[in-house]
């Protein structure tokens, strides 16, 4: 039963990881048409709306629990990763942005352990090196461009997301009943008030309503605003936090692969090594997820 469940949070991981990683070229498509502001209070707020009819429709508990919990998430997860990670693509390639913002599972893995325990240990160690690695390969912290800025906004982005997943996990533990579509609705509705606020105070050009824009939004609203997280939390709730952001670093490889692909942002010889030795750090991530809780069913069923 528990291996069921693993393959299932590891398969709602790789389609979340689509839908992130080619995220990244739409979101640079979109800021072309809006401030990172705007966007990012279309994408969140009208997200959040929808999960609301979500939840009317499906006759989801409503009400708002665990207030100071749901405000933190808000202000982490669509403040601080949602609004920062955009407002970095203004100034940055989207491939760059998604490989900084996805520094996420180093800082998940740091903090997992003294909050919730949760060790590395064994192969994991190769694993996370060689992610590390990679990401060193493709950041190539010794040539740091004019995007300075851009990177440090994206690297926030990722702190931010990171903390957010700790805190998610604390709170299924303390309350697993909490339904998943309310735990993502009401984060993303107090986390864009902030943003909405922040959108009509700065001095900005009306948004070019352009099928591009209106697609775009879309594509953010409803696959990676709303879908997406529903995905990452429930993948959240079944795995370790470090190997689920781990393994959600899929994204940054699609992220770049598109933005070579349609915006002509080519990576080069070592940026093409990173993102290999990504790639077999997921592989290695999920094969140990999987074998750990074979391991663990067949403990069980002796006993």
């Amino acid at each position: 039963m528990q291996k069921n469940i693993t393959i299932k949070a590891l398969v709602a991981l790789f389609i979340l990881t689509l839908i992130w990683g080619y995220n990244w070229v739409v979101m640079k498509l979109a800021v072309q048409y809006a401030s990172p502001f705007q966007f990012a209070a279309i994408r969140t707020f009208v997200g959040s709306l929808i999960l609301f009819l979500v939840i009317f429709f499906t006759k989801r508990p409503m009400a708002l629990k665990e207030f100071p919990t749901m405000l933190a998430l808000g202000l982490l997860q669509t403040c601080g990763f949602t609004g920062l990670l955009i407002w970095a693509l203004v100034e940055g390639g989207a491939g760059k942005t998604a490989v900084l913002t996805y520094t996420m599972p180093f800082w998940v893995l740091l903090f997992a352990w003294p909050m919730l325990g949760e060790r590395v240990q064994g192969s994991q160690w190769l694993a996370v090196a060689f992610a590390l690695l990679g990401m060193v390969l493709i950041f190539d912290p010794l040539h740091i461009k004019a995007d300075g800025f851009s990177m440090f906004l994206a690297l926030c982005s990722g702190i931010s997301w990171a903390i957010s997943a700790i805190i998610s996990k604390k709170l299924h533990k303390r309350a697993p009943h909490l339904d998943l579509i309310n735990l993502t609705a009401w984060p993303m509705l107090l986390g864009s008030i902030p943003i909405i606020i922040v959108a009509l105070i700065l001095p900005a050009t009306p948004i070019q309503w352009t099928s591009t824009f209106i697609a775009a939004a879309l594509f953010n609203v409803i696959l990676s605003g709303v879908v997406a997280w529903v995905l990452w939390l429930y993948a959240l709730q079944r795995l370790q936090a470090g190997i689920a952001s781990m393994a959600s670093m899929l994204a940054p490889v699609i992220g770049v692969l598109a933005a070579w692909l349609q915006l002509n942002e080519v990576p080069d010889t070592q940026e093409f090594i990173g993102m290999v030795l990504i790639a077999l750090a997921l592989v290695m991530i999920s094969i140990i997820s999987i074998k750990r809780h074979t391991q663990i069913d067949a403990a069980m069923g002796q006993d």
